[in-house]
């Protein structure tokens, strides 16, 4: 499978339909709130590499795709304020352009997706340790109680006695489908670091297999038609895979405010194609030269 990259060209039958929303003919669906993160560790030569999940092709949503871990808000991460270490929720608001009560409820799901998908916990006991292992079958009866929704996250931490280290999360962009669609996503991409003793497992249900790829080589395996990605998540590794280093990852992260980017629809020459970020135009005129 294989989804058009950037430039995405549109058929006349789609820029007919968008123009259909945007003069009120139609009436857009209502997104859905959601946290993706962009989970990293060092390559061999210090270079970032993402952790990719190939969701399900049976999913109803981006099925067949590679995916960073992510998913949508689960109502009961608003459930009550956690232990809590980093930035405040009032100032993850600022930044991610929300209310305090939507922060806190992303950065929880933005935390728990993670474990689920990938078994990574960004937790720990205090505001200055990590939890080191959670390969354990008491961590993994919990991990499984989460992504079946039989457990809250808050329930989860709280049980525990963890700090959710909310500092650990760096903050990369955000996306919001586009008008058209009938499935739509209100989606927070944020960055983090493999914490140290931890390790990636394939348990998400969600998906087929899971693989750590050089950022830059998931951008070349898309545009090689090898894997198959859906625009921000090409996107994402195009723009992290010209740093060099997660350090210089998180350089970027450390000032980012979130400026959600719908993609609409232009005119171009010979037809019509989704609009991109306007940073990230020349990196893919670069490639498509």
């Amino acid at each position: 499978m294989r989804i058009p990259l950037p430039p995405v060209h549109l058929d006349q039958r789609i820029a007919d339909l968008a123009s259909e929303y945007a003069d009120g003919r139609r009436t857009a669906a209502q997104p859905r709130d959601a946290a993706t993160v962009v989970l990293m560790r060092p390559g061999a030569a210090g270079e970032p590499e993402v952790y990719l999940l190939r969701r399900q092709l049976s999913m109803d949503f981006a099925g067949g795709m590679c995916v960073f871990p992510g998913g949508g808000v689960d109502p009961r991460d608003y459930d009550h304020a956690v232990a809590w270490a980093g930035p405040t929720p009032a100032q993850w608001a600022a930044r991610l352009g929300t209310t305090e009560d939507v922060a806190r409820a992303l950065v929880c799901a933005a935390v728990r997706e993670t474990f689920e998908e990938s078994g990574v916990l960004l937790a720990g006991g205090s505001d200055s340790d990590v939890v080191a292992d959670t390969t354990g079958e008491d961590w993994e009866a919990d991990r499984v109680a989460l992504e079946s929704r039989e457990l809250a996250m808050t329930d989860f931490l709280d049980r525990r006695g963890l700090v959710l280290r909310t500092d650990l999360l760096g903050i990369w962009s955000g996306w919001l489908t586009p008008v058209f669609e009938p499935k739509r996503y209100r989606t927070w991409f944020f960055v983090a670091r493999l914490p140290q003793g931890q390790v990636t497992r394939d348990v998400s249900t969600e998906s087929s297999s899971v693989t750590w790829l050089s950022a830059a080589a998931a951008a070349d395996a898309a545009d090689a038609g090898d894997l198959a990605m859906l625009p921000p998540t090409y996107l994402t590794c195009l723009e992290i895979g010209t740093l060099g280093s997660l350090d210089a990852v998180f350089d970027a992260a450390a000032d980012r405010t979130v400026e959600m980017f719908t993609p609409s629809v232009e005119t171009v020459e010979g037809g019509h194609a989704l609009t991109m970020p306007e940073a990230l135009r020349p990196l893919v005129a670069e490639r498509r030269a």
